[in-house]
């Protein structure tokens, strides 16, 4: 594949998402509500402010989930495929799940997981 077909591929693309946007923001409905600017959660009124500081641990929390999310999402392809790929596969998986294991055992060390 040259060059020219990647600059093809990218530039519609672009050409696609510029369109989608352009014909949402054409057809959509317009509401200029002051009640749209407002903060909000779960439809109640907020009390007392709105821009407060979360813990650390629930940022913390979340990371650890989408990481491990991902890569368990990596283990599906590999399944599907796994007797077709040999020996070195499943070493390779080991190992890569041996890293998975160390990085959990170490936020667990580092109190990551305890909910407070």
């Amino acid at each position: 594949m040259g060059s020219e077909a990647l600059i093809v591929f990218f530039l519609a693309g672009v050409a696609l998402v510029a369109g989608a946007n352009f014909i949402s923001n054409l057809i959509s409905h317009k509401s200029d509500n002051p009640q749209k600017r407002e903060p909000y959660e779960s439809g109640m009124p907020t009390i007392g402010p709105t821009w407060v500081q979360f813990k650390v641990g629930y940022y913390l929390f979340a990371i650890l989930f989408l990481i491990f999310d991902v890569e368990v999402a990596f283990l599906f392809p590999w399944a599907v495929v796994f007797k077709d790929v040999g020996a070195l596969a499943f070493v390779e998986i080991l190992i890569f799940l041996s890293i998975l294991g160390l990085g959990l055992a170490y936020a667990w060390k580092k109190g990551a997981l305890k909910w407070k």
